[in-house]
This record gives structure tokens, C-alpha cells and sequence, in this order.
């Protein structure tokens, strides 16, 4: 009996130990310190500026950079269209010019003298960012791209972006032309008053048909359009210097949101990062989450001021010049001592 007592107390021992030690995994796992972090939604951005804006108090939800100025890309489109269509009816005829057919700019190809409605152009603009396109909604509206440009400039100076500039209606790179993302939220929220954008960067695919019935059958650039079904529209952008570039409008449990993201790596991590955004803003608008707005120096921010940019340009130059010099005068003098040598 005694043996039977003995042996029924290890157990009873051996099991109230396996208790605590399952005990103290679930505190310890599902604590409410643990069960906060567990509800927290961690965002890994890769670009050095992205935001994330709740439209209806303009708070900012989740923010990286908001206010460094980068390259804009094709995001300046928004503005041209905007400009454009406060002077132009959307029945209008344009006929495309000699500059803006030779602007550089992906397909389809705008030919000089052939002619063109203002929606049509919006929608090469906006859904296929042709830069053509952009050029002539410039020219039809002011008679050159650089007195539109002073346009756009106002433009974005009486809606609150004020560290945006721009040098042209296309977004090509060139020194003096910036914004920011959180510029780019104040953009596309003013946008999205204009009922033909809404409707451009809302719309999947398209067909423009030219005067002569030339067609060209577009299909639009923001891939999430077609994954997202929360989603009112966006505007891409893309040079080598600005790289991915990307602002959009989404519904969030009824909100309106606006994210923006400047300097992306590539296509697919724009997208995977927008992404990130709308979650991050979702868990934040529904109280499980806190804004949150990050701020650190990155080595590909594009500087501020450009005149120490053009010193170092024509720095470069100089040193190509002497470089090249020396080079022909050395070549000179080995081609004169081969000479003696034969």
C-alpha cells in the first residue's frame, strides 16, 4: 500500500509540474504584452520615402521619409492632366506637334499632324503614361510646354504641396523637378475631384481611336487594379533615376486613404509595398495598431539643391577634358617612339 501511496504521489508530481511548464508557454505566448505585439501590423518598405494618409483627417498613418524630396517620374501627370482639363473641354481636337511627338516616351507612338480628343490624350496620360501625350495637352493649353509648366507650378503652390516643382508636363528626369509623397497624396486627392481622371485611373483597359481612325488598345500600368478590389485608381511612374513610383486612392473599412511611394526597387516590390501600406492603415484606422512615421538619411535621396549638383558636373566635365588630353598626348608620344624604334 505504501508503495502504491509513494508511486501515486511521483505521478501526482511529475503531472502538476507538466501543468506549470504548459502554463507558463501560454503565458508567456499568449500574454497581452505578447497578443499587442501579435496584433501589430510590421512594415518592411523598401523605397526610402512612403506614406500612407487618412483622408478624412489627414493624419498620417504610416510614414518613411514623408518629406524628402525625390524625382516625381510620371506621378506629374496628375498635375498635367489637372492644369489641362481647367482650360480644356474633353471634346477639344489636339493636334499633335512636331515636339511632342519626338518626346522620348513608351508606346503607342503619337505621330506629328495626327489629331486627337483631350479625353483620348488624358487617357495615354494617365493610363499608359505615354509623354507625348502629356506634351500635347501642355502645348494645347498654354501654346508652349514651359508656360504650362509655370501653370503646373501655381497649381500645386494653391493646393498645399509646397515642396513639389516641376520642369516639365512629362516627368522626365531633369535638375529642379521634386516632390514629395506626401505631396503626392495632396495631389492625388485634389485629382480625384476631376470626374475624367477618376474615370482614367479607375479604368483597366481602353481604346483610343485617333481623327484619321488610327486605334491604339491601352491597357493601364497600375497592375493593382486588377488584384485589388478596394482599390479607386493610382498613377505610376518610372525613370532610372526616380525609379518605381506609385500613388493611389483606396477604400479601408469605408475610409478613404491615399498612399504614395517614391524610389522603389522594381515593379513587383512597388506593389508588395502599396500593399503593406493599405494593411498598415487598416490595422491603425481599426485601433489595433498605432500611426507610426519613420525618418533616417538615406544614401539615395536626391539632394534638395541642384547648384552643387552642376558644379560637380562641370567639375566632371573638366576632369574628362584633361583626362583626355593627356591621354592623345600620350598616345602622341608612344605612336613617336614606336617610330624611332622601327
Amino acid at each position: 500500500m505504501t508503495g502504491y501511496f509513494n508511486s501515486f504521489t511521483r505521478f501526482t508530481c511529475k503531472g502538476m509540474r507538466f501543468m506549470c511548464f504548459i502554463l507558463f508557454i501560454y503565458v508567456l505566448v499568449y500574454s497581452p504584452e505578447a497578443l499587442a505585439q501579435e496584433t501589430k501590423k510590421q512594415v518592411d518598405i523598401d523605397a526610402p520615402s512612403a506614406v500612407a494618409v487618412d483622408a478624412q483627417t489627414g493624419k498620417v498613418l504610416y510614414g518613411k521619409n514623408p518629406h524628402i524630396k525625390l524625382p516625381p517620374a510620371s506621378t506629374t501627370k496628375l498635375v498635367t492632366v489637372m492644369v489641362a482639363l481647367e482650360k480644356l473641354d474633353p471634346e477639344h481636337k489636339v493636334t499633335i506637334s512636331r515636339k511632342a511627338a519626338r518626346t522620348p516616351s513608351v508606346s503607342p507612338k503619337l505621330v506629328e499632324g495626327e489629331v486627337y480628343k483631350v479625353r483620348d490624350l488624358v487617357y495615354l496620360a494617365l493610363m499608359r503614361s505615354v509623354n507625348s501625350a502629356a506634351v500635347a495637352l501642355a502645348e494645347a493649353t498654354a501654346g508652349r510646354e514651359e508656360n504650362f509648366v509655370k501653370l503646373m507650378n501655381d497649381k500645386v503652390q494653391k493646393i498645399g504641396a509646397k515642396d513639389t516643382r516641376f520642369i516639365n508636363a512629362s516627368g522626365l528626369p531633369g535638375a529642379g523637378q521634386y516632390t514629395t509623397v506626401y505631396d503626392l497624396t495632396k495631389i492625388m486627392s485634389h485629382a480625384l475631384a476631376y470626374p475624367l481622371i477618376k474615370e482614367a485611373v479607375h479604368t483597366r483597359v481602353y481604346l483610343i481611336r485617333s481623327e484619321n481612325g488610327k486605334e491604339h488598345f491601352i491597357q493601364n500600368t497600375n497592375q493593382l487594379l486588377w488584384a485589388e478590389d478596394n482599390m479607386i485608381g493610382g498613377k505610376t511612374g518610372y525613370t532610372r533615376r526616380a525609379r518605381h513610383c506609385f500613388v493611389s486612392a483606396y477604400k479601408v473599412n469605408g475610409r478613404l486613404v491615399y498612399t504614395a511611394i517614391l524610389g522603389d526597387t522594381n515593379r513587383e516590390q512597388l506593389w508588395k509595398d502599396t500593399q503593406q501600406l493599405v494593411e498598415k492603415a487598416e490595422y491603425v484606422l481599426t485601433g489595433k495598431d498605432e500611426p507610426v512615421v519613420k525618418l533616417s538619411e538615406e544614401k539615395s535621396v536626391m539632394p534638395v539643391s541642384y547648384k552643387k549638383n552642376q558644379k560637380l558636373n562641370k567639375k566632371v566635365k573638366t576632369d574628362k577634358k584633361k583626362v583626355k588630353k593627356i591621354s592623345k598626348t600620350k598616345r602622341a608620344a608612344n605612336a613617336k617612339n614606336n617610330k624611332r624604334t622601327i
